[in-house]
């Protein structure tokens, strides 16, 4: 009898697709069914020696420990002096944040694969120059990957919060035009670098999606030199056409208001 399981790449997912599938509010998360069925995962991924990784088990800590916080009796004194924040709070933020660049990486990557199909390599041709260094391709999912290492680090060391932090996504893509056109053309910025360098996990949220906007704008191009090698960006050949036409901030200040 063959039994399939579907495999996740972290938890996350794994928590996503059993609260959308349930159709479930994210806001108002049943903690005891949801830690119930993630163990259960669990168990039928043992049985049948599927490989997890260290963080579905940090995740399962994590959601038992919501689950016994939940449970706890709180003194109805001590809750008028102190209000007690909703322990899962913290867990669906991250979740809402997780889905949120995912879904953006995936949308650019079907629409990166349909203008792949589209454009034969004789057209393609016509968009690339002669003196371009032999460079290796990035696709969007390794940068997804590299944004949650970076998100990884940031969790494990203290980051400057700025109070009301209201960067935004179109800050984010001024931040990089600046930062391209005051360099040499061709000129090459560490992407994992860009990212620990911002002082928030939101300006650092707001940058990846400012990445994705421009990939997709063909305002810059995503490389590596070696394969499994440090992934950078630099401006697109198309960067200059990209911003003289005017609109281009315009236009995406729109899609994220």
């Amino acid at each position: 009898m063959n039994i399939h399981l579907e495999k996740y790449e972290g938890p996350f997912d794994l928590l996503l697709d059993l609260i959308r599938k349930q159709q479930i509010d994210i806001w108002d998360i049943p903690i005891a069914r949801i830690t119930a069925q993630y163990l259960e995962y669990l168990d039928r991924a043992a049985a049948l020696d599927m490989e997890l990784s260290s963080e579905f088990i940090f995740m399962a800590a994590t959601l038992i420990h919501i689950k016994s916080r939940l449970l706890l009796p709180r003194d109805p004194e001590l809750e008028k002096l102190a209000p007690e924040d909703d322990p899962r709070r913290e867990l669906v933020e991250r979740l809402i944040e997780h889905e949120r660049y995912k879904n953006a990486a995936e949308m650019l990557q079907q629409k990166r694969m349909i203008e792949e199909n589209v454009w034969s390599p004789a057209q393609i041709k016509q968009f690339l120059g002669d003196q371009d260094e032999p460079e290796l391709a990035v696709s969007l999912i390794d940068l997804v990957k590299t944004f949650e290492q970076v998100l990884g680090r940031a969790r494990t060391r203290p980051v400057f919060q700025v109070n009301h932090d209201d960067v935004s996504v179109p800050d984010m893509v001024v931040y990089l035009k600046s930062l391209l056109q005051a360099k040499p053309r061709g000129e090459k910025f560490p992407v994992a670098a860009l990212f620990e360098e911002q002082r928030s996990r939101r300006a650092m949220i707001c940058l990846f999606l400012a990445m994705l906007e421009m990939v997709r704008m063909q305002a810059i191009v995503l490389v590596q030199k070696d394969a499994f090698g440090e992934i950078a960006l630099r401006a697109h050949k198309r960067f200059d056409e990209i911003f003289a036409a005017g609109g281009a901030i315009e236009n995406i200040e729109k899609d994220y208001q």
